[in-house]
């Protein structure tokens, strides 16, 4: 069937903050978990797995946290759920599928780094200026 648990949503929450902050310094786990309302542990679990997938790279120390390993635009939302919620609509049959098949088409067209300008984008035309 098609199913997404909260690993997901939430690894793409902090993935999105990661992005945006500044610079190429590692970013520590728990200033992401803080500013997206995420449980530390919760995230540090998520993160191991992005790590072991070649999608981040931790650094460990007092300057210590994380980078991207690759670039942004070429992670897909699809690889991030399927990588911590499994293959999406794997079982589905007839119309579940045909669900299921229109759900991976969206998430595969969607890069993180794209959501991280529509973020961005979104935060700047909710700002008023007096």
């Amino acid at each position: 069937m098609i199913s997404i648990t909260t690993k997901s949503p939430y690894a793409i929450r902090a993935l999105i903050e990661l992005g945006r902050a500044p610079g190429d310094a590692p970013v520590p786990i728990g200033e992401l978990a803080r500013r997206r309302d995420i449980p530390v542990q919760f995230l540090e679990q998520l993160f191991a797995t992005l790590r072991r997938a070649g999608i981040l790279r931790s650094q460990r120390g007092v300057k210590g946290g994380y980078t991207y390993e690759r670039d942004p635009s070429t992670v897909t939302v699809l690889e991030v759920v399927e990588l911590l919620d499994g293959p999406l609509g794997r079982d589905a049959e007839g119309v579940f599928a045909e669900a299921s098949a229109a759900a991976r088409a969206v998430l595969e067209a969607a890069t993180i780094a794209e959501l991280v300008q529509r973020e961005i984008h979104a935060a700047g035309t909710a700002m008023y200026h007096i």
